[in-house]
Formats: C-alpha cells, sequence, structure tokens
C-alpha cells in the first residue's frame, strides 16, 4: 500500500494517474503480473521509446516497480504494480495527532510470545530453521534471523520498543507489515481472519484474500519452493483517538486513549488467528528479504507532551 500523508506528496501520484495511457499500462500489468517492455509495449501498440516515458513516471511515483533480468543476451527491463492500495490523507495528520514521531522496526523473528499449529514453519533468508509443521522450532535461537513465518492457528506477539523521550504520550500507533493467509502449498482465494491485539485487547480484525504464489516475490530469494508462499499485502494498522484502522478503513471503535500509553509503558503487539475466527486460513508474514516489500515489522508512534497535571503525577 502507498500511503500520502497529505495532498502534496500525492502530487507525483496524481500526475502519473492522469494520462490513459498510463492507467491502462496499470490495468494491463495487473491482468499479467509482470511484463517485459516489449511485451507491454506491443500490448499498447506503442513503440518502446514511447513506453519508456510512461513506465519513468510510474516508477518515480512508486506505483510501477521495474527489475533488470538476465535473459539471451542481455538484460530485460521487467515491470510489476509496486501498491495494492493507494491511501491519501486529505486532512494533514498533524490536525489528528502530534507531530513528534519515534519510529522503530521490529524483525519478524524477534517475536517475545508465540503459540502456533501447523501447517507452520520458518525460515532465514537462506534456508528453513528446523523442520516443517514442527512449531518446537519457533524457539530455535536461529528463529531471531527469520525472513518468513506462517501457521494456520494460533499467534506470535512483539514488544515494541518505547524509547520515548521522558513526559511524553502517546497519541498514535502505526504498525505496517506484508502479511497473507497460509494456505496448504498456496491459494490466492483463502480467506483468513487476523486479529489485532494491543496490551491483550483485541482492537480489531482483517481478512486476508489469501495466500498468494502465483508469481515469485520480488525480494523472495530463488531457493525458496515455488508452490511455497510468495509474497503478501502490505498492510497498515493505525490506532488513534478515533478508534482502530486498517489501510485508513475503520475495523473498530477501540481507540488509544483506552490504553493511557506514555513514555514508560510497555507495547505489546499480537497478531493472531483465533480458533473460533470464521475463517481460521492462517497467517504468513513476510520480512524484508521476502516478499514483495523490503521491509520488516514497521512502527511509527505519535507522541506530545503529557498535561502538567499528570507529568507533575509522574515525579
Amino acid at each position: 500500500m502507498l500511503h500520502l500523508k497529505n495532498l502534496e506528496e500525492g502530487l507525483p501520484v496524481f500526475k502519473a494517474l492522469g494520462s490513459e495511457v498510463r492507467v491502462n499500462i496499470i490495468k494491463i500489468l495487473l491482468e499479467n503480473r509482470q511484463m517485459n517492455m516489449n511485451e507491454l509495449a506491443s500490448s499498447l501498440g506503442i513503440t518502446n521509446g514511447a513506453l519508456t516515458g510512461h513506465i519513468k513516471q510510474l516508477e518515480r511515483s512508486g506505483i510501477v516497480k521495474v527489475l533488470s533480468e538476465h535473459a539471451g543476451h542481455g538484460n530485460q527491463k521487467i515491470c510489476r504494480v509496486n501498491v495494492d492500495k493507494i491511501l491519501v490523507d486529505v486532512v494533514g495528520e498533524e490536525e489528528e495527532v502530534g507531530n513528534d514521531i519515534y519510529t522503530a522496526s521490529v524483525p519478524i523473528g524477534h517475536y517475545t510470545d508465540y503459540q502456533v499449529f501447523p501447517t507452520c514453519g520458518i525460515a532465514t533468508a537462506g534456508a528453513l530453521i528446523g523442520a516443517v509443521d514442527d512449531s518446537r522450532y519457533f524457539a530455535h535461537p536461529e528463529r531471531m534471523n527469520a525472513q518468513i513465518l506462517w501457521f494456520t492457528r494460533g499467534y506470535v506477539e512483539y514488544l515494541i520498543p518505547n524509547l520515548l523521550p521522558v513526559s511524553q504520550k502517546i497519541d498514535q500507533i502505526t504498525i505496517s507489515a506484508e502479511i497473507s493467509s497460509e494456505a496448504p502449498g498456496v491459494n490466492n482465494d483463502w480467506p483468513s481472519d487476523i486479529s489485532f491485539y494491543l496490551n491483550d485487547v483485541e482492537i480489531g480484525t482483517w481478512t486476508s484474500p489469501g495466500d498468494y504464489g502465483d508469481v515469485q516475490g520480488i525480494f523472495t530469494p530463488d531457493w525458496w519452493f515455488p508452490n511455497w508462499n510468495q509474497y503478501g499485502l502490505l498492510k497498515m494498522i493505525v490506532i488513534n483517538k478515533r478508534g482502530t484502522f486498517v489501510d485508513g478503513l475503520k475495523i473498530s471503535d477501540i481507540n488509544i486513549r483506552q490504553f493511557d500509553l506514555d513514555y514508560k509503558s510497555t507495547i505489546r503487539f499480537r497478531f493472531m488467528v483465533r480458533d473460533d475466527a470464521v475463517n481460521v486460513g492462517g497467517l504468513t508474514i513476510f520480512g524484508k528479504q521476502f516478499g514483495n516489500y523490503n521491509q520488516d515489522i514497521n512502527v511509527r508512534i505519535n507522541y506530545s507532551p503529557m498535561t502538567a497535571a499528570r507529568a507533575a503525577g509522574e515525579r
């Protein structure tokens, strides 16, 4: 997902979408997953030279990703759509939360608690960790280097670093991660109800559409098995004073004020597939060396000073 914090930030995207040719490029790439420049130009009925300018603009906007692939006697330029959603904050974030921001990146293997059930597994960028469908390997020391993990039901929980300055309160927490369902093999139509918890409170549920394996993920290593999970969807979970949201859509009324979080608070975030979910379709979490997004679990915390009375009470 491409998240634009304000209208000015969205200008390159708006310009890229302001052309019928470029919109058609996106449609064709979505239909075919990926194409080289020659195939794309032929489908559009335009020259490679004319296509190059359009692709450059789509690439600058972040909508399309261009990869070099060695084939035959030279390099081919392979084009893919790089986003599944575009979210635009028309009202600037500063009107909703404090302007001070703390960020952290949590590797997917750095969970602090877990309970998982097969099908399940965990792997680094170079190899599987132990045997698949044996949950004991989620406790293996090598799991700290994990770049992908998956399970059918259960949870993994992460301790979010809280290094805010003294006497600051938390106004908003944003967590982004590349996730999908977990099917036996792969299945793009495999819904799963994935619930999110903050400090043991369920803040909402998002239904993953499937477990994606139709094409290799951009960062998925070549040794990975072709009939296993390849990539996920980048989802953005936000909890603020108005409630909890996924990609800008409200999923619950649970709000940040109910937790009374500040610079001393412990922050635990859990991804869970409940036993009693309507769709028990599993969960896959992708790290920066798997899937389509070069990131781990990214956290952004907006904060602001405590009231004078509350700060005084802390002393």
